[in-house]
């Protein structure tokens, strides 16, 4: 019983922790006052989901959200980078 209680404990835990984390990044990307300020967020906001996802996996055992994942990382790579070349852009005029 305290295996029990113990991994609910864990994971009501780990579901707070990502919750502050993904509210903090979305208060980040509504306030941010710079659009740098929005595109890390929203990094952070990505890579938060895919943690949460991985968590997931990792607690009920199985692999069905991982094509999820590799999509995610994907945007996130993309879209990083696509923010990047506008900024530098952006920069230079």
């Amino acid at each position: 019983m305290t295996d029990t209680v113990f991994g609910m404990t864990m994971i009501v835990l780990i579901c707070a922790l990502f919750t502050a984390g993904a509210v903090a990044a979305v208060y980040r990307i509504i306030v941010g006052p710079a659009l740098l300020d929005r595109v890390v967020a929203t990094d952070v906001l990505i890579a938060t989901v895919m943690c949460a996802l991985g968590a997931e996996m990792a607690i009920n055992h199985h692999t069905h959200t991982l094509p999820v994942l590799l999509v995610l990382a994907m945007f996130a790579v993309v879209g990083s980078i696509s923010a990047a070349r506008f900024l530098a852009n952006q920069d230079d005029a």
